[in-house]
Parts: structure tokens; C-alpha cells; sequence
């Protein structure tokens, strides 16, 4: 069952991100403050084993609205991105089916995933449709080695 991100979850994220050549290291604060929900700006779910009371399975998202121009019925659409997402009890296909629906809850039109991480593992089940651009990183001041979209564990918002 998923339910709102308490603040412990911090833990979660620590030994997940190392898997990946390029991701962030965040301390406590940094975390807290990227991942505690805020209406309309960022969802986080978390599962919690019932016998120990120890997060895991971490899903979460992030708000980008945008204006709709020359519509008479729509002024915006509400968007969302996946953030970061860490199953270890259930498959990832079925926690994003599960982030799916509380995006949904929370007025979500639209819900879109990079092809970063492990995000390969449900893009094509759950039905996910490519984009017509390609996102592409450029980091000032650091040498990055070209590398693979399961390289990187960076979501830039």
C-alpha cells in the first residue's frame, strides 16, 4: 500500500543511487527538501514493510504544468515527471502503475518518464509513447564520459 513519504526515507535513495556512473549525492536536508511532498510541486510514496516498520519502496514525481494557448475549453495542462523510484518488494512496473494512479488523484492530465535508470522495466507495458525530442545534459565544469541512458541516474528538473 502506498502512502505519503515520511522524512526517513532518506535511507532508501543511499544505496540505490551508487548503482548509476552519474547521480546525486544527497545529504538529509537536500533530500527532505527535493522529496516531501508539496501540492503541486512534488508527490512521494513510499511502502512500508508492516512487521518493521522500514520503508521499502520509494515512488515519487514532479508538478510541470503549462499553459494552453488558443483553447476555449482548457487553460492548462497538468503535467507530471517521474523523479526517482526504488522498488525492492515489488516489481517497478507495478510501483509506477501505482504512481500512475495517484498522479491521476492528484488532477495529473499527462504523465511522462525519461528512459533513464531502470524507467526501461515499464515504459513499454504500461504503455508509455517516445517523444519527439531527445533530452540531452550538458554539466559546466565537470568531464562526463559518454555513456548509456541506464548510466544515469540524474533526473534535472
Amino acid at each position: 500500500m502506498l502512502r505519503s513519504a515520511p522524512f526517513p526515507f532518506v535511507q532508501k535513495m543511499q544505496p540505490y543511487t551508487p548503482r548509476f556512473k552519474l547521480a546525486p549525492e544527497l545529504n538529509v536536508h537536500e533530500f527532505g527538501h527535493m522529496f516531501l511532498p508539496r501540492p503541486g510541486v512534488v508527490d512521494c510514496f513510499v511502502i512500508v514493510d508492516p512487521a518493521s516498520g522500514k520503508v521499502t519502496d520509494l515512488t515519487s514525481f514532479y508538478h510541470l504544468p503549462s499553459s494552453v494557448m488558443k483553447s476555449a475549453t482548457h487553460s492548462k495542462l497538468y503535467a507530471a515527471y517521474s523523479f526517482y523510484n526504488v522498488a525492492t518488494t515489488v516489481p517497478l512496473k507495478d510501483l509506477m502503475g501505482d504512481a500512475l494512479i495517484m498522479a491521476k488523484k492528484a488532477g495529473v492530465d499527462v504523465f511522462n518518464a525519461l528512459d533513464l535508470m531502470d524507467n526501461d522495466a515499464f515504459l513499454k507495458d504500461l504503455k508509455f509513447g517516445p517523444g519527439d525530442g531527445n533530452l540531452q545534459y550538458y554539466l559546466y565544469n565537470y568531464k562526463v564520459p559518454q555513456m548509456s541512458s541506464g548510466d544515469i541516474g540524474l533526473v534535472l528538473l
